[in-house]
């Protein structure tokens, strides 16, 4: 009686020792977080948690966003996201769960019979579990770190969403804003073209290619607000918003950098800071002790040991103890092992499966980003100032009456083409930047394509101002 007491003691005194953290293990995810994007993770357990949130998010809204900004009021503000944080907390109640002994069990039994009435009492605790609850404890805390570095994967993934989409948002806007500029002018062509024919001034044949390009002009202005609705819809759902209207924009994009970014190593930085790449290396970890814990308990999977008193009617209580022991006759553990070296051998192939793909993704992203940059700089150093001297040129010979209104707005068409290819430039080379740096710290780039719209429009009749 002396030794289960001793027993059911140490069994409570380590089980006692498990209890949960008090961030819940979130520390380590803001600092992954903050480490790759410079804005940390928001967990909101807590009212007052909620209320920061809240009045940060308030403050953010009171101005035009930024890309960081936006980055900022994603962590905060996306439900989503703060949903598969919840994934923390459920490994986390795993991991205490498993340094805490199996309940006991009571067990009860009452005879009667002839005058006579026999009682039996049983409490059984999980010895196997206690002499394995050290190497269980091990396990789950490696999936307890792992749902760490998968819940900062999940933020950075966010964050790196809300950059793109603001960036196709502002682009977006911008080139709603010529469009409109292009309808309006192509309308003041078709006007002036209608008149001319009425006056037997124009051939009808080219007032029709006129009033084409007017047409065009207002299907392409269509398409472009509703492209700038659906843009910004995009970015207010990544933000957490419900009310699309709740924040204004910037009138333009950042400019181009001087330079482009030059990264060192960045295969092997990949490798090493990528978080895809982490998980995949905590999780054969995991598996790995896993299989350990197996193989430790292949041929005893079940033992139970218990104080046992009996009572009769008539006769003295009777003490004693009580052993419950699978015994490994039809069942020696073979499948149980096998099962989990087969999930280790898994999580092996599949952590060199995402290195490998990694690699390759950085050097995928970096071919983007330097392409995007150098297409952006054409046109900035190019194009558009190529075309400004020659829309100069051609109001000088307008000025000597050397060309018509006509050529001088078909010059103006083209113009404004370059001025459109040279926002989607800037706006490919932001995204391509961003996912660079997704690519090198965070995980796999979510955007389809470095280049996901088409370079320019058609030209359509329109003079514009040039940025």
């Amino acid at each position: 009686m002396r030794r289960f007491t001793i027993v059911a003691a140490a069994a409570l005194t380590l089980s006692g020792c498990a209890s949960f953290s008090p961030d819940g293990g979130f520390d380590e995810v803001s600092a992954l977080t903050r480490e790759r994007v410079g804005q940390p993770a928001a967990l909101q357990r807590t009212p007052g948690q909620s209320e920061t949130a809240r009045e940060r998010v308030t403050e953010l809204l009171t101005q035009p966003l930024t890309a960081e900004d936006a980055v900022e009021l994603a962590l905060l503000n996306n439900r989503a996201l703060q949903a598969r944080f919840g994934e923390l907390g459920i490994a986390e109640a795993d991991l205490v769960r498993a340094g805490r002994l199996r309940n006991p069990l009571f067990g009860f039994g009452r005879l009667e019979g002839g005058g006579v009435v026999e009682i039996d009492r049983t409490l059984m605790f999980d010895i196997l579990g206690l002499l394995t609850m050290p190497a269980a404890v091990r396990v789950e805390r490696q999936r307890f770190e792992q749902a760490q570095v998968q819940a900062a994967h999940e933020a950075v993934g966010l964050a790196a969403q809300a950059r793109r989409a603001w960036f196709g948002a502002v682009a977006a806007r911008e080139l709603l804003r010529y469009q409109e500029q292009v309808r309006e002018a192509a309308d003041a062509a078709s006007e002036l073209a209608r008149r001319m024919v009425e006056a037997g001034n124009f051939s009808p044949l080219a007032q029709m290619r006129e009033q084409t390009f007017y047409a065009d002009a207002t299907a392409r202005l269509a398409r472009a607000r509703h492209h700038a609705v659906a843009e910004r819809e995009r970015l207010a759902r990544l933000l957490g918003l419900s009310d699309e209207r709740a924040f204004s924009l910037p009138e333009r994009l950042p400019s181009l950098p001087d330079a482009p970014t030059e990264p060192r190593d960045a295969e092997q930085t990949a490798l090493d800071r990528r978080l895809d790449v982490l998980m995949a290396r905590r999780a054969t970890e995991a598996t790995a002790r896993s299989l350990g814990l197996t193989r430790a308990t292949r041929w005893v999977n079940v033992l139970e040991l218990g104080y046992q008193n009996k009572s009769e009617t008539g006769a003295s209580r009777q003490n004693g103890y009580e052993l419950e022991l699978e015994l490994p006759l039809f069942d020696f553990g073979s499948a149980r092992t096998a099962r989990a070296e087969a999930l280790y051998l898994q999580a092996l192939n599949r952590a060199a499966a995402v290195a490998v793909q990694a690699r390759s993704e950085v050097r995928e992203s970096y071919s983007a980003y330097r392409t995007a940059y150098d297409l952006a700089r054409h046109y900035r150093d190019e194009v558009v100032p190529l075309r400004k001297r020659i829309s100069e040129e051609n109001l000088l010979r307008y000025n000597g009456m050397l060309i018509g209104v006509f050529e001088l707005l078909a010059d103006a068409r083209e113009q404004v083409a370059s001025v459109s290819g040279s926002v989607e430039a800037l706006r490919d080379f932001w995204v391509a930047e961003t996912d660079l740096q997704h690519a090198l710290a965070g995980g796999s780039p979510v955007a389809a394509a470095a280049f996901p719209w088409p370079i320019a429009a058609e030209p359509v009749a329109a003079r514009v101002d040039h940025p």
